[in-house]
């Protein structure tokens, strides 16, 4: 059975996250957890949190058990874009997107 939790609207590009979700695809939750705790960015943080929030998915709505749990996918997709601009010389403007992701993470148990 496959479990996912789903956080949207981070406030960080999907480019900067992706990195991070490589480092845990396909591990046990608890190591993803460790490799998370130990990894220096600030996105690690809000991954783990997602991390977590899909393993108690899985433990109070299916009663799935902890330590049996295997991260099956994640994935980061771009959020939607605020969009700014900025004054440039000779009474121009350039524009400013500051960028969102959806981060998604699924963890199954170890048959699925």
């Amino acid at each position: 059975m496959q479990v996912k939790a789903v956080a949207k609207g981070i406030g960080v590009s999907a480019s900067k996250v992706r990195p991070v979700l490589d480092l845990i695809r396909g591990k046990q939750v608890d190591e993803a957890l460790t490799i998370l705790k130990f990894t220096p960015t600030p996105t690690a943080k809000t991954v783990a949190k997602v991390v977590k929030s899909a393993a108690a998915n899985a433990e109070n709505n299916f009663q799935l058990l902890r330590q049996d749990l295997k991260i099956a996918g994640v994935f980061a997709d771009g959020g939607p874009m605020m969009k700014r601009y900025r004054a440039r010389s000779r009474g121009q403007a350039s524009p400013v997107l500051k960028r969102t992701s959806h981060i998604t993470v699924i963890v199954g148990d170890e048959e699925s």
